[in-house]
């Protein structure tokens, strides 16, 4: 009779072929991770560690703001709205907009409030225009800005891509044909202030995303102009006022910079601003205003931010003195299952 080993068909070195079709189960190999057993910090907000917290975040945040609202209040700032009353004999202002052959020209007298430092910052404001319209943001090509091979390509520009003859435009879309084409010069008596537009611009947009061999094509040559012309001998890279529109704004209004005045103006300085009304914000009831402002490290005038600062700091201080005066009046043991919703209810019962 041949007898049979038990063990032969559990013999790990056997070499007996599996059964076809039986698939190999392997074990996974242990970690501390794959078990979730790593160590873990799991904070417990005792009353003495919630107002020691406020009192922290009180303590900065209302430094902080004060500081800020400090460098706020240091900017002089001049701001102008100029589109009423550089049109105010004109009874139809959209057709006195539109019509090339009146002139447009009109000075504005600015007083300088206090001593501002240069360089002083020179913006355009506008009121009331979408920039962040869907129709609008999208109407560009991004890839015909920067590469020169890539010129005829007008994809995304539904409106303003190309000529009557099919010829395409360079730059295409809405948002370059609308740039803003006021233009302001500054005297002080009989002293030019000279605005400088050299790096008012993005790094990134003049290195990168604007090309220095792509050149300005067929642009502003339909029977609508939108706004200002570009020099087609100049790069896109070099054309700054354009790269600055072209950094389209989230909100209605928003300012956009146009130079900078490199000269210091003294207290009650008389500033003759000789200016070209060009831009039709009339047709949709939008303000245009000029802006003069220097700078402080927080950067323009802005009290939002201090007066946010402050705010958050104040409300920590009460709750922080809320918190202690509760503690005060009723203190507990951590954890004490004394009061436990059952517990009590018992106690009462009692």
């Amino acid at each position: 009779m041949e007898t049979i080993n038990p063990t032969a068909t559990t013999n790990p070195n056997s070499t007996s072929e599996e059964p076809k079709g039986s698939k190999r189960v392997t074990k996974p190999r242990y970690s501390r991770f794959m078990q979730q057993e790593l160590p873990s910090w799991n904070p417990i907000l005792t009353p003495r560690w919630v107002i020691f917290l406020f009192s922290i975040i009180a303590a900065a945040f209302i430094p902080i703001g004060i500081f800020s609202l400090q460098a706020s209040h240091k900017v002089v700032e001049i701001v102008n709205q100029y589109e009423k009353a550089c049109a105010n004999q004109a009874t139809d202002k959209v057709a006195y907009i539109q019509d090339s052959k009146i002139s447009k020209k009109c000075t504005r007298i600015l007083t300088v409030p206090r001593d501002m430092k240069s360089p002083i910052f020179v913006y355009y404001q506008l009121d009331n225009f979408y920039q962040n319209h869907r129709r609008y943001f999208s109407s560009r090509n991004n890839i015909q800005l920067k590469d020169p091979n890539k010129a005829s390509t007008t994809k995304g520009c539904k409106n303003e891509a190309e000529t009557k003859d099919k010829s395409p435009i360079v730059p295409c879309g809405l948002i370059a044909w609308s740039l803003f084409n006021d233009t302001f010069s500054f005297s002080r008596g009989n002293e030019t202030l000279e605005v400088n537009k050299k790096e008012i611009s993005w790094n990134t947009d003049r290195n990168e995303r604007f090309g220095n061999d792509v050149y300005p094509k067929n642009f502003q040559s339909g029977s609508v102009i939108g706004g200002k012309s570009l020099d087609p001998n100049k790069p896109l890279s070099e054309q700054e006022d354009l790269m600055v529109w072209m950094r389209v704004a989230a909100l209605p209004t928003f300012r956009k910079l146009y130079g900078k005045i490199e000269v210091d103006l003294k207290a009650n300085d008389k500033i003759t601003v000789s200016l070209e009304n060009n831009y039709n914000t009339y047709s949709f009831g939008g303000t245009k205003k000029l802006v003069l402002s220097t700078a402080t490290w927080i950067g323009g005038k802005n009290d939002f931010l201090g007066i946010t600062y402050i705010g958050i700091g104040v409300l920590c201080c009460f709750l922080e003195a809320s918190f202690f005066v509760l503690y005060m009046l009723s203190p507990r043991k951590l954890a004490d299952p004394a009061y436990l919703s059952w517990n009590r209810k018992a106690r009462g019962h009692h």
